[in-house]
């Protein structure tokens, strides 16, 4: 008898609800009846379930489209199981080869702790630290006997790892696969059968290392493999690809609240609901309720914006913050005034040179620029204001004088002191 039948119909009833849930935004279950069975039995044992995610420390700072799964996990922790996360300290030495079209630098150990640590601070953000458990595979990876690793990699075929797209398509390009690389997805597998994982999370671009815990569990002998949940990837605010810090169409949930009010802002309308479904908890009902709303005209675009942008400042820096921050785009970008509070650069008179600084140099020490080439972009763009006037020519020498005003793009502002 399945653990499903065992339930009275108001518990079956419950599971079903569970179920539909878990199963909304997600894009793969695997398998999705033995996620029922899962809950099933968590419900007849009172042991809660063990939901699992894998971090690879090498990019820490995490953005909107790293909380797709953090909510879910967080959703998980709702219906009271416990969440797993492992810090790759032990991977991430070697680094994920997925997607890579060549063999990925090493991270020292330093640099894997520190960003570990990054981690831990920002997860708290959405996940509830009572019902969350961290590990680091460091803890069983690094403690295994070379006849260990002999027997972990006997339980895969080199056919089967070429099956991955990103190595197959170096295999037949030429390009060299180094031995260690097939062990990144076998180690993030073991990682499931050392902790006897029930559900794993990821993204659709992790479905073969996700996968693979289900392999291992079975090659272990575990009585029951993981079963895996696959959430999709957000598009970032240029709406075509995935959000990446490394593309500049990210929203990070460490930034300032006008900052992350403002990029909210530029979301394209399309996407609006799928990053409502996907990062925020609103419910089911309030979801269909926008939804509607959206395409009767009963709500303007603009205002369901609005209220995305407050909800993802007040998630993660409190009411008085969104309010502030809804208060602040109001006034700056729709009646086009300056910002009541401006961060102050003091520039030195000696950095003036004769005939005045040059406009990109000025981008850069003032901080509004990380790098010349950066800087040179954002003029190029049309981004870049002095005292409300665009400026066309990175190379143009001005003539600072005290209370300038330099603009970039429409969140970034100095005024300008002589010392």
């Amino acid at each position: 008898m399945s653990e499903f039948a065992k339930l009275t119909e108001q518990q079956k009833q419950e599971i079903e609800r569970q179920l539909e849930a878990i199963r909304r935004g997600a894009v793969e279950v695997v398998p999705d009846e033995a996620l029922k069975e899962k809950l099933a039995a968590s419900a007849v044992s009172g042991r809660p379930l063990r939901v699992k995610l894998g971090l690879d420390p090498s990019a820490p700072d995490i953005h909107i489209g790293h909380t797709v799964v953090l909510h879910k996990l967080r959703q998980f922790q709702e219906l009271g199981h416990e969440v797993q996360l492992i810090i790759g300290d032990f991977t991430g030495r070697i680094g994920d080869p997925t997607g890579k079209s060549e063999t990925r630098k090493q991270l020292s150990e330093e640099d894997v702790n520190r960003n570990a640590e990054t981690y831990r601070k920002q997860l708290y953000k959405i996940l509830d630290p009572q019902k969350t458990k961290f590990f680091f595979n460091s803890a069983w990876l690094g403690e295994m006997k070379f006849a260990d690793v002999l027997q972990l990699a006997g339980k895969l075929t080199v056919a089967r790892m070429l099956e991955r797209d990103d190595f197959a398509k170096r295999y037949a390009g030429g390009r060299p696969i180094h031995i260690h690389e097939f062990f990144y997805p076998l180690m993030q597998g073991f990682d499931s059968v050392e902790l006897e994982s029930d559900i794993e999370l990821g993204g659709t671009d992790q479905t073969f290392n996700i996968l693979m815990g289900r392999t291992l569990q079975s090659a272990y002998d575990k009585k029951e493999s993981q079963v895996a949940i696959l959430m999709p990837l957000l598009e970032g605010l240029d709406g075509k690809q995935k959000m990446s810090k490394s593309l500049g169409n990210y929203i990070g949930i460490d930034e300032a609240p006008n900052e992350m009010f403002g990029k909210t802002m530029s979301i394209p309308d399309e996407l609006m609901l799928k990053y409502y479904e996907l990062t925020t908890p609103l419910s089911g009902e309030e979801l269909l309720g926008l939804k509607t709303g959206l395409e009767d005209g009963t709500v303007h675009p603009r205002d369901a914006k609005i209220r995305l942008a407050k909800l993802y400042v007040s998630m993660y820096h409190g009411d008085e913050a969104a309010e502030e921050a809804e208060k602040y785009f109001i006034d700056v970008f729709q009646k086009r005034a300056l910002p009541d509070e401006i961060e102050v650069f003091g520039l030195d008179k000696s950095e003036l040179e004769e005939g005045g600084i040059p406009l990109v140099k000025l981008l850069v020490v003032s901080g509004l620029q990380a790098s010349n080439g950066e800087a040179r972009r954002s003029v190029a763009q049309g981004a870049v204001r002095l005292n409300e006037r665009k400026m066309a020519d990175p190379q143009e020498r001005i003539a600072v004088q005290d209370g300038d005003v330099l603009q970039v793009g429409k969140r970034k502002f100095v005024r300008i002191q002589l010392r």
